[in-house]
């Protein structure tokens, strides 16, 4: 079976890949950020994207949703056990989401059992799934994470290709529904929360 691994942390990438070999079931090529592993994905034929959801050039979650739809299963292995990346998962199309901490052998086990055409999400992150609503459009969630990665307002604007009005108006309408002081504010809390 044909994997890709993003992972931007060139030990942990290292480390799951050396235990993935010794099943000895999977071939596996490794992207150490979300822009590589799109252009990977784009001139390769994958069985399953495993990676990680918090990467330089595209989230997990980004790449997810930019494959929704197609032949290729995913399973996102993460740190961070939030509702808002749970969600966002599933609505992308995840079929795995596990934690990094998981024994070596459910990983495995997992990626059979996702191949096999099954769901596999570690439970204790099932019932964070049914916490609260992510009040953010799309737009203003990419806005906010620019934002965040402190981006001023024509850069926010010239990344996501529109006028720097319309880019306030999304950091703005982000500050509000998440009540925060200001945008450095509102990405912390939807950072916090698992909403970027």
């Amino acid at each position: 079976m044909k994997i890709l691994l993003a992972e931007d942390q060139a030990m942990v990438r290292g480390a799951l890949c050396a235990l993935l070999s010794l099943s000895g079931e999977f071939e596996i090529d490794q992207a150490e950020d979300g822009s590589q592993a799109k252009a990977m994905l784009e001139a390769n034929d994958y069985q399953l994207l495993l990676t990680d959801i918090e990467m330089p050039g595209l989230t997990g979650i980004e790449l997810a949703e930019q494959l929704k739809g197609g032949d290729i299963k995913i399973v996102v292995l993460t740190t961070f056990g939030r509702a808002g990346y749970i969600k966002r998962a599933l609505e992308a199309g995840v079929s795995g989401f596990l934690l990094k901490d998981a024994p070596s052998d459910e990983l495995v086990k997992a990626i059979n059992q996702v191949m096999a055409g099954r769901k596999v999400i570690d439970p204790e992150l099932a019932l964070l799934a049914v916490g609260e609503q992510d009040p953010l459009s799309d737009k203003e969630r990419r806005a906010l994470r620019l934002a965040g990665e402190g981006k001023t307002t024509a850069e926010i604007a010239a990344t996501l290709f529109i006028a720097e009005g319309t880019a306030r108006n999304y950091l703005s309408e982000a500050i509000s529904k998440l009540n925060a002081v200001n945008r450095v504010d509102a990405a912390r809390i939807a950072r916090h929360k698992g909403w970027l």
